[in-house]
């Protein structure tokens, strides 16, 4: 898909780097505490909080951070958390799935609903728009660690579906990446077998929404990416997924 890679791309022009890598730390940290209380406190057991280390490792959490967000759940302190998904629609159809971790439903909903509608969108009912997603497996790992032939042939041999890379990049601020994709109850596997072929940890492990149609609508870009940018700094929300096609047009209209 490379929208990773286009996504970030897209954060980085526009200055927000620093808010998000805040926001990314926050998010790492309450996965952590969350997978921590609800299991055991031995990633090697607790099959969500090894997947949550993993992530917070990948993009280089430290690791005193790590342990407290995990001796925090352990210890049975913090908020009890309530994980919700939210729907909706954004300019031009756009699909929008939102996913909450939150200590406050009322407030979430009325953050979320505020968000959508300041912003040219319309929360939905539930389903209302996932019906139009595939819930799978992602992994994403640097390009650096292979070339194409290499990376394709460790798809097949780890049980990967599809695997996609993005463009090779001279600009330092840019974080090309592999990106494989496998079936939702698969996901821990593949990732255990990459990491074997591979010879390295990979930068992220996620079950993500993935679209089943993106929609390209250049027009609309710019409409939709504030949307979802709106979405993502509330303190509620863990992940945003659109069905925004980042095409060549649509990043030209961002850039204009």
């Amino acid at each position: 898909m490379a929208g990773h890679s286009k996504w970030a791309n897209i954060q980085h022009r526009k200055g927000r780097q620093d808010k998000l890598r805040s926001k990314l730390f926050s998010k790492l940290s309450k996965d952590i505490t969350i997978a921590a209380k609800l299991g055991s406190p031995d990633p090697d057991m607790n099959p969500r909080l090894r997947l949550a280390i993993n992530n917070a490792k990948g993009q280089s959490m430290p690791k005193d951070n790590i342990q407290r967000a995990v001796n925090k759940g352990t210890a049975g302190e913090g908020a009890e958390y309530d994980e919700m998904r939210y729907e909706g629609f954004g300019p031009a159809g756009i699909g929008i799935i939102v996913e909450v971790s939150t200590d406050n439903k009322n407030r979430a909903a009325m953050e979320v609903r505020t968000a959508f509608s300041k912003n040219g969108g319309n929360l939905g009912e539930t389903g209302t728009v996932s019906f139009g997603f595939d819930q799978i497996g992602e992994i994403t790992f640097p390009l650096v660690v292979g070339d194409e032939d290499t990376v394709m042939e460790a798809a097949m041999d780890a049980g990967a579906d599809d695997v996609e890379s993005d463009e090779v990049s001279d600009d330092p601020d840019e974080s090309p990446e592999h990106t494989f994709y496998t079936a939702r109850e698969e996901l821990s596997t593949v990732a255990g077998a990459l990491e074997k072929i591979l010879g390295t940890e990979p930068k992220g492990v996620n079950l993500i929404w993935k679209a089943q149609n993106p929609i390209d609508a250049p027009g609309s870009a710019g409409t939709v990416i504030r949307l979802v940018e709106a979405l993502e700094d509330l303190d509620d929300v863990q992940n945003v997924y659109h069905s925004l096609e980042l095409s060549d047009a649509a990043l030209a209209a961002l850039e204009e």
